[in-house]
């Protein structure tokens, strides 16, 4: 298979992703914001990061769809995935009480099972940079003019 196939496909499951996550939040925002509010982390600023994570995931979903910004959206999916796992890291180290504000089919994961599943996504976006800024198709070939 090609780069570009190998780009489309993590570029998909991101864009997947992130819909999927993004609207499960939204449609189930009470419970969303009410479970970020319980968190020793997030306690303060739980209004603004409710509206805040599904929006930015929203973005990150067309910066994919996008071509000419897919790098940044790799790059803003890469981010995205290395901060929820770091959050996510942070909370079984350091916090007596674990909120669960995932929804949906994450929402049955186990902790560690959500961290498998995260540093898969990161690494896939890590191989979505690598590969995306291997391939020719960015290079603008110059043709030499004619005399």
């Amino acid at each position: 298979m090609k780069r570009k196939t190998f780009v489309d496909i993590i570029a998909y499951l991101f864009i997947v992703l992130f819909i999927y996550a993004s609207v499960n939040k939204l449609m189930d925002y009470e419970n969303f914001s009410a479970e970020l509010g319980k968190s020793p982390l997030l306690t303060a600023f739980a209004p603004w990061v409710a509206w805040g994570i599904p929006a930015i995931e929203l973005i990150v979903v067309v910066l994919l769809t996008v071509p000419k910004w897919i790098l940044a959206g790799f790059y803003a999916a890469f981010s995205l995935m290395t901060m929820f796992t770091a959050y996510i890291i942070a909370i079984l180290k350091f916090s007596d009480f674990i909120p669960c504000s995932c929804g949906g089919v994450l929402q049955s994961m186990n902790w560690d099972q959500h961290l498998v599943f995260n540093i898969f996504f990161i690494v896939l976006g890590f191989i979505g940079i690598l590969l995306y800024e291997a391939d020719d198709h960015k290079t603008v070939k110059v043709q030499p003019v004619a005399a």
